[in-house]
This record gives C-alpha cells, sequence and structure tokens, in this order.
C-alpha cells in the first residue's frame, strides 16, 4: 500500500494545510496509507482527531522518510528535504522563479516535484487551479484587511447629524483576485474604480459596476497573451498609465494592488511619490508583496 504523507507547514505565517478532511476520505478509498503530520490542519481549524475520523494515521515528521507521496502548501525546507526518500513524490506551491538552488535540492535529493501552481489554466483542469482559487480568496480578504484598517465606514451614511460620503476605492489588477476585490468592495458599499492592461477587463469590470480607469491605445488594444494573463508593457505605455493612475490615486481612500506577472518581480504600480499624494489616513494592499510589491515601500508580512 503506498504510503502518503500530509505535512505541517514550517512557515508560522502559513495558516493552510495541504489535506482536508474530505481530501483525506478520498485518498484513502483510493489505497493510500495517509499519515498527516501532528498539528498540521490546527491553523485551518482542523484538529487532528478530524483527521483521524476520516481514516488517517496522526504521525511526526519522521513519518515523511517513509512516505511515497508528500503533500504541502509550500516547497519543502532544506530541513524537510534532508528527511525524504529519493524517489518520492512531492506535490505543493514551488514558486520555482528566482528560487533555483532551492529547486535543485530537491532534484540532488531524487525527488520528483509537481508544482501545482503550473498547472495550464484549461477546463479540465480547474478543480486543480490553485493559483485562481487562492487568488479568489485573496482578492476578498484584501478588502476585508482594508476595511479593517480604514478608520471610517465604507459604505455612505446618512445621518442626523449629516452625511458621510462612500469611500473609493481603486483596485489595480483585474484578474481573478482584483475582480473579486471589486465585487466585495462593492457590496461593502464603496465607489470602486479599477484598472488592467488587458482590454478583456474592462468589460469584466464594468459589469461588477466599477468605473475603468486606463490608457486605452493601440498597444493596450493587443495587451493579452493567449492565455489570459497581462503582457509586460512598453516604457512609454507604463509612463502614460503611470501618470493618468498618480492622478487617479490621489483622489483614493483605498488602493488594492494585485498585478503579477508569472516568472517576473512584480511591476511597480505605486512610487513613494503617489502615496504622498494620497490623503492621510488612506490604506493600501499590496498582494503581490512576497514578489517585491507592486507598492514602494510594502513589506511582506508588515503594516507600514
Amino acid at each position: 500500500m503506498p504510503s502518503l504523507f500530509v505535512a505541517k507547514e514550517r512557515d508560522p505565517a502559513e495558516g493552510r494545510v495541504a489535506g482536508s478532511v474530505d481530501t483525506v476520505k478520498k485518498l484513502e478509498s483510493l489505497g493510500f496509507d495517509v499519515v498527516v503530520e501532528a498539528g498540521a490542519g490546527l491553523l485551518s481549524r482542523v484538529p487532528d482527531a478530524e483527521f483521524e475520523k476520516a481514516g488517517a494515521r496522526i504521525g511526526t515528521a519522521a513519518d515523511a522518510k517513509s512516505a511515497d507521496v508528500i503533500l504541502k502548501v509550500r516547497r519543502p525546507t532544506a530541513e524537510e528535504i534532508a528527511g525524504y526518500k529519493s524517489g518520492a513524490i512531492v506535490i505543493a506551491i514551488m514558486d520555482p522563479y528566482g528560487n533555483d538552488a532551492a529547486i535543485a535540492a530537491m532534484a540532488e535529493a531524487g525527488l520528483t516535484a509537481f508544482a501545482m501552481e503550473l498547472m495550464p489554466r484549461i477546463t479540465r483542469a480547474q478543480s486543480m487551479d490553485v493559483l485562481s482559487s487562492q487568488a479568489n480568496l485573496a482578492g476578498y480578504q484584501a478588502v476585508v484587511d482594508a476595511a479593517n484598517e480604514y478608520d471610517r465606514a465604507l459604505p455612505m451614511m446618512m445621518t442626523a447629524a449629516g452625511t458621510v460620503p462612500a469611500a473609493k476605492v481603486f483596485v489595480m489588477g483585474a484578474g481573478v483576485a482584483g475582480l473579486q476585490a471589486i465585487a466585495t468592495a462593492r457590496r461593502l458599499g464603496a465607489m470602486v474604480s479599477a484598472t488592467d492592461v488587458r482590454p478583456a477587463a474592462k468589460e469584466q469590470v464594468a459589469s461588477l459596476g466599477a468605473k475603468f480607469i486606463a490608457v486605452e491605445d493601440e498597444e493596450f488594444k493587443a495587451a493579452e497573451t493567449a492565455g489570459g494573463y497581462a503582457k509586460e508593457m512598453s516604457k512609454d505605455y507604463q509612463a502614460k498609465q503611470a501618470a493618468l493612475v498618480a492622478e487617479h490615486i490621489a483622489k483614493q481612500d483605498i488602493v488594492i494592488t494585485t498585478a503579477l506577472i508569472p516568472g517576473r518581480p512584480a511591476p511597480r504600480l505605486v512610487t513613494r511619490a503617489m502615496l504622498d499624494a494620497m490623503k492621510p489616513g488612506s490604506v493600501v494592499v499590496d498582494l503581490a508583496v512576497e514578489r517585491g510589491g507592486n507598492v514602494e515601500g510594502a513589506e511582506a508580512g508588515q503594516v507600514v
């Protein structure tokens, strides 16, 4: 019987777990001997007892040594790799770009790695599209976090003492995360606008009731890859778009940036000068901070 190990994440900021009660049941039914590392699901509110009820055995990190398949959320650390047997299969979000040494270490250890974020974005693979599923949640969470930091109401509030205008929210990047951020901000009653370099995004933004902001020239009309991703724009277009955005951003209460280009550092969308032009008390949420950030001065895991 093949052995499958669900590891506890080593990054203290990572609250997800690579297995759920339902997936453990399915894996057991397929003939796997499933071992879940003790405490792996606690930050996802799945106690060890729930995994045991699903048929898994609760183990320790040492159990990874005998596993044929290891499931993780994030790429294993060097210490974890040393605890895997040669020939094992590791399935996780590998974040391979710019991490050549870490990927090479897995190869040298004789591991077969599957990078879930490289799953093709086709209909047959939709149920395994980790980028879309997590981006959708991230877009929602970005608005919730922004509303928490913003010390006023998002919707227009009419009171006996006067009217408080609705907050102005600007979403930069109208992919999966951006569209969910737009929808969430709209549900909370904010006045929402958005920008993207992909022509198809204009209709999507409008369908959610937000105003579209972009330099719509000839380059803009051809700014999307066959796979549906944004192309990197020319320096001239970036300068024109930056000027338009700078003028718009100065009037906003909340800005959420979501722009990522696969395999490249995150594009810089918001400069220090733009931040300086914003109103006191404004909030900026940078969803691309782990890839260098869209916002100058943003720090991963920090409110700055």
